[in-house]
């Protein structure tokens, strides 16, 4: 089977090309990136989840962790966005693609990328292999690196600053699609908001979409008809953990004038919500930006080491963003919770 992929090539010249490839692998590509002493010079190739580039949120975080690899460590790079609904043969062939093309290392985004990278890694035990979010934190082959993050921990920050801020006592959460990962993004928000306040009341949880629909992490329609019923609820508060879907959620409670909370990115500078900013609470940071570049960097400086990575409040690989400052007036009651997390005073749960 053979199948044309387009890919986009990111060079300091923002330069972009469309290449046809095997499906399959087994077509050797050239030895680009030798350097002119014969030695092997780093070009990391980059999945995107769902959405890709452009989402402001989940992916954007990761565009941003491959655009300070090419501009700090001058290192070249290039990207394919994912498609829909796809099975994980697809996942198998953008890998295989980018692996037989000389890109090393190689980066899936998102844990639907987990048991593709599995695999083809196995096949290329010469390139090294990072997916974000890995499935349940594990990863299989000593060529293989996951990045995992404590997204209750930071959800938890969230929460407290959703109970803070409501009026009305009552706050919300969307999530995207009905899946493990973001159950931990609503354990941790429900979690930190009955901790700052414990009469708050947390409306029940709205998923966009049940797998294998990934709509939810794509779809703004859906999230804009999820935040009127929170609205309509009573809520004055609403955390989305929804990718892509999440700028209807921001939209529309904006537009009621009522708080957003946004994911992954720092939302409030998002141009995709900019009529919308003045109601950015916060943001929970998932900086899949920081494991982006620490796994190239480790690659490049040949310190890699397979396994797993967990980005948590210790090492500030999850957080909250100060942008707006709509939530200078509690901050420190919010990082006063943190150090209680970090400490281990506070036990996050992960599950609702």
């Amino acid at each position: 089977m053979r199948r044309a992929l387009k890919i986009s090539l990111v060079t300091a010249t923002s330069a972009a090309l469309t290449l046809g490839a095997a499906a399959c692998g087994g077509k050797k590509a050239d030895d680009a990136g030798a350097g002119g002493d014969g030695k092997q010079t780093l070009k990391v190739g980059l999945a995107f989840d769902i959405g890709g580039r452009g989402d402001q949120s989940f992916n954007d975080s990761a565009a941003a962790g491959l655009d300070r690899v090419k501009k700090d460590l001058n290192i070249t790079t290039e990207e394919i966005s994912a498609k829909p609904d796809e099975p994980d043969a697809d996942k198998e062939s953008r890998l295989r693609l980018l692996a037989n093309k000389k890109y090393n290392p190689v980066i899936g985004v998102g844990f639907a990328y987990t048991n593709a990278i599995n695999k083809v890694a196995k096949d290329f035990p010469d390139t090294k292999f990072l997916v974000v979010d890995a499935d349940q934190c594990k990863v299989e082959g000593a060529n293989v690196m996951g990045a995992c993050f404590s997204e209750e921990q930071g959800s938890f920050l969230v929460g407290a600053a959703a109970a803070l801020k409501s009026k009305t006592g009552t706050i919300g959460f969307i999530g995207g699609v009905n899946v493990p990962l973001i159950h931990k993004f609503q354990a941790g928000y429900e979690a930190g908001a009955k901790h700052a306040r414990p009469d708050i009341k947390v409306l029940p949880a709205k998923y966009l979409t049940q797998p294998p629909n990934f709509d939810g992490f794509k779809n703004p329609a859906l999230g804009n008809e999820a935040a009127k019923g929170q609205l309509d609820a009573g809520a004055d508060v609403i955390y989305h953990a929804a990718g892509g879907a999440g700028i209807g959620v921001i939209k529309t409670a904006g537009a009621a004038k009522k708080w957003a909370v946004g994911v992954d990115s720092d939302q409030y500078n998002q141009p995709a919500v900019a009529e919308a900013k003045d109601y950015i609470l916060t943001s929970m940071l998932k900086r899949v930006d920081v494991a982006v570049f620490d796994f190239v960097s480790a690659v490049s400086k040949d310190t890699f080491q397979g396994g797993t990575k967990k980005y948590d409040l210790t090492n500030d690989g999850v957080g909250y963003a100060l942008s707006g400052n709509k939530v200078d007036d509690i901050k420190a009651k919010l990082d006063g919770y943190k150090a209680e997390i970090v400490s281990g005073k506070i036990q996050v749960p992960t599950k609702p």
